[in-house]
């Protein structure tokens, strides 16, 4: 289990800073997907007692980010086909909306803001993919979805992608781990954000339909090649 030794400040209580330390930790793929989470191991390494672990595993177990496998073991959730099949039903639905509505509300400082992202994205072409830049590609990724999002001017709507987007990014580090081309954020990015810049909905809709449509499809067949892989390992493990 890896997770940085940092003794926490006091400025906030101590459940706090142990739920966002736990929290980034597992977002930022620190700790892994299906990782065994130890109490006793996280209290060391954070420099706390017991009690503040456990409310922060209570918080992010109602936030499904922490699971409970059949043993008892308390472990970093491993979304499922039908999880990833759900989220990206829930994203094409809700983004549709957001960047209709962008196209209507977007400020110019938004707009600069977008294509900013969009070009350091496409400035990652090339990279050796590696754990660093994996976890780069997804925070462009979730920075361009935000900025659509408040660019509609709906802070419900924000509030929501922001709890679908935590699921997601789950699912994306356990996927890109393996296959970093399952996040294609270079050309898809471009063509939403030049419909929002052109206030064209139709198109806009239509470029953001594609790319998540796209995305769901990469994302669903390499979970469903991980899952076979690990059905043929415990296969073989309960044959020798």
């Amino acid at each position: 289990m890896a997770l940085s030794s940092k003794p926490l400040k006091r400025a906030q209580s101590l459940h706090e800073q142990t739920y966002q330390a736990l929290r980034n930790a597992i977002l930022s793929g620190e700790l892994a997907v299906g990782a065994r989470l130890v109490e006793t191991q996280l209290a060391e390494t954070l420099q706390v007692s017991r009690t503040p672990i456990r409310e922060a595993i209570r918080q992010l177990q109602r936030e499904n980010l922490i699971t409970t496998d059949r043993s008892g073991a308390i472990r970093v959730a491993k979304l499922s086909v039908v999880d990833a099949i759900q989220l990206y039903d829930c994203r094409i639905a809700l983004e549709q909306l957001s960047v209709s509505e962008a196209c209507r509300h977007v400020n110019g400082s938004q707009l600069l803001q977008l294509e900013l992202a969009v070009q350091q994205a496409e400035k990652t072409l090339g990279q050796q993919p590696n754990h660093l830049t994996n976890y780069q590609l997804l925070h462009m990724d979730y920075e361009f979805h935000r900025l659509l999002a408040e660019g509609s001017a709906n802070a419900w709507l924000v509030q929501m992608l922001d709890q679908v987007f935590d699921k997601m990014a789950l699912l994306r580090l356990r996927t890109m781990e393996h296959n970093p081309g399952v996040l294609e954020i270079r050309s898809e990015h471009r063509r939403i954000y030049e419909a929002v810049r052109d206030r064209d909905p139709v198109a806009a809709t239509q470029a953001i339909q594609f790319h998540l449509i796209a995305s769901k499809e990469r994302v669903i067949q390499e979970i469903k090649q991980l899952e076979s892989q690990q059905t043929e390992l415990e296969r073989s493990q309960n044959l020798s």
